[in-house]
C-alpha cells in the first residue's frame, strides 16, 4: 500500500513525443514527513544502539584519560624522587672528566716542557760558543 500512495502522488503524463505538461504532486495529504515515519520508527532501534555506544564509548575513554593521568602523576613523583640522586651522578660524572682533560692538558704541557729544555740543551752550546766568539771578537 505504500508503494501505491508514493505512485498515486505523481499525474500521469503524456506519450514520448514532443514536449508536454510536467508531472507533479497529485495531492500531498500526508507530505513527506507521514510517508518517511514508518522509516524513521524502524531506524529508531539501531539510533538507540547507536547512542548507547557512543556512551559506552566516552565512558571507556574517561575511564582510559584517568588511568593514564593517574600513571603520569605516578612517573612525575618517581622522576622527582629519583632527580636529586640523578644530578648527583651526572655531577661526578662531569667532575672526572673534567679531572681526565685537566690530567691530558697537564701531561701534555709537561711533554711540551720537557721538548723545549731538551731542545735548549742541545742548542745551548752552540749559542754559547757564538756568544763567546762574537765577545772575543769585538774584543779584539
Amino acid at each position: 500500500m505504500a508503494w501505491q500512495s508514493i505512485l498515486d502522488r505523481f499525474r500521469p503524463v503524456g506519450a514520448p513525443g514532443p514536449a508536454g505538461p510536467a508531472g507533479v504532486p497529485s495531492q500531498d495529504a500526508t507530505g513527506p514527513a507521514g510517508e518517511l515515519a514508518a522509516v524513521f520508527a524502524a531506524l529508531r532501534p539501531d539510533v538507540e544502539r547507536a547512542a548507547a555506544l557512543v556512551a559506552a564509548a566516552r565512558e571507556d575513554a574517561a575511564r582510559a584519560v584517568a588511568a593514564a593521568r593517574e600513571q603520569a602523576a605516578a612517573t612525575v613523583a618517581a622522576a622527582r624522587t629519583a632527580a636529586p640522586a640523578e644530578r648527583d651522578a651526572a655531577r661526578a660524572a662531569v667532575e672526572q672528566e673534567v679531572v681526565a682533560e685537566t690530567d691530558r692538558l697537564a701531561a701534555d704541557a709537561a711533554d711540551q716542557v720537557a721538548a723545549l729544555a731538551e731542545r735548549g740543551a742541545q742548542r745551548m752550546p752552540d749559542l754559547v760558543a757564538r756568544a763567546v766568539a762574537r765577545l772575543v771578537g769585538e774584543q779584539t
